[in-house]
């Protein structure tokens, strides 16, 4: 029997969202993951050096958008320059992990190990972290197998989707693989519960791992007019009309994620399983507010944390973030404080999930300075 050619890993970050909950520090130009919110250097610097002792920098390949494209790839190492791919339009998961895949399948000579990550998660364990994910790659080296990471609950989310396993684990590399049951939209928080006691159920933190050709090929049978059109401005690759060919075909590209266009959909097949869970316990959060970034630092609940020196007086659980100014606080509690040259934001901890909701504002007032 001929022997498979080993396949080279290759990681696909995706970092072209504009983390508008991060305002008035996030902009359109320098958004949440080019940051620094936690942690030492940007989000994707961190994203990044904890990939680099599995995959190589000159392996790496980052999607972003044609605004974010310069100041991000200042911030990546020289290796992984010249893998920036910057979409001329914004078109979701799907597309993004398409174009990556043929720019992949182009340099690799043929098919390859991907990982597709989110550039501004926040990662406590990553040794333990780059344990599960060269699990994950061993086990999507089979033909077919797409792989998710789930993390265990810690409480009854409403902010974020659900994966449900079934059946009993198999191990690969020490770690356990489940098959997936299915995907679950963000619940309502009586069946968030549900789904912590039931103890089947993983948050979805956006974390694959595919061949190229699993991902190719599920691209053609979930959504074969995107698969066509990829696959046409694939062969313009190494041309010169590759530039001009991308902003043609690009925008015409099904704008959806691909949970929904093809996890779900493959799971929803009888057969022999072909998605699966990996349980990841790793100090993973998705920082997704400056609520967030307050219980990720915090050693309690009431503990206030500042960006630089100050004082509290009768004040608890407030997040201050001011770092060239000396600030006092004085009766209040649960506050979310940013500061920028240019904006002040304020409001309670518990609503900085509406923080989003500003930059729109912003923008149908046409503030562009400030977004």
């Amino acid at each position: 029997m001929k022997k498979e050619k080993a396949l080279s890993a290759h990681a696909v970050i995706l970092a072209g969202g504009r983390g508008t909950r991060f305002w008035p520090r996030s902009r359109t130009r320098t958004p949440k993951q080019l940051l620094n919110i936690v942690g030492e250097g940007s989000m994707l610097q961190q994203t990044v050096s904890r990939l680099t002792p599995l995959v190589p920098a000159q392996r790496i390949w980052t999607v972003t958008n044609e605004e974010q494209a310069s100041p991000l790839n200042r911030q990546l190492p020289v290796a992984a320059r010249k893998h920036v791919l910057a979409e001329p339009i914004g078109r979701n998961t799907a597309a993004a992990i398409a174009l990556a895949a043929i720019h992949v399948r182009h340099a690799a000579g043929g098919d390859a190990l991907l990982a597709v990550l989110p550039a501004d998660h926040y990662i406590a364990q990553p040794t333990r972290y780059r344990e599960i994910v060269r699990a994950a790659l061993d086990e999507a080296r089979k033909p077919g197998h797409m792989v998710v990471l789930g993390i265990p609950p810690t409480r009854p989310e409403t902010g974020f989707g659900y994966i449900e396993r079934r059946g009993d684990s198999v191990t690969a590399k020490g770690a356990p693989i489940f098959a997936v049951a299915c995907f679950k939209e963000k619940p309502e928080l009586g069946v968030a519960k549900e789904y912590l006691a039931s103890g089947n159920f993983h948050w979805n933190a956006g974390m694959f791992f595919w061949r190229v050709s699993t991902f190719l090929n599920a691209l053609k049978e979930f959504l074969p007019k995107t698969h066509a059109q990829i696959e046409e401005l694939a062969r313009h690759m190494g041309k010169r009309s590759y530039a001009a060919k991308l902003k043609r075909i690009y925008p015409q590209l099904e704008n959806i994620s691909v949970d929904y266009a093809i996890l779900e959909r493959a799971t929803r097949q009888s057969g022999e399983p072909r998605v699966f869970v990996i349980p990841a316990e790793m100090g993973w959060s998705d920082i997704g507010s400056w609520a967030a970034v307050h219980e990720l630092l915090a050693k309690h609940p009431t503990e206030n944390i500042f960006a630089g020196p100050g004082h509290t007086l009768d004040a608890e659980g407030n997040f201050l973030w001011s770092p060239g100014k000396y600030v006092a606080a004085i009766g209040v509690t649960g506050l979310v404080v940013i500061e920028t040259p240019d904006a002040l934001l304020i409001c309670p901890r518990d609503r900085a999930q509406d923080v989003g909701k500003i930059v729109k504002a912003l923008e149908d007032r046409k503030h562009k300075k400030l977004i």
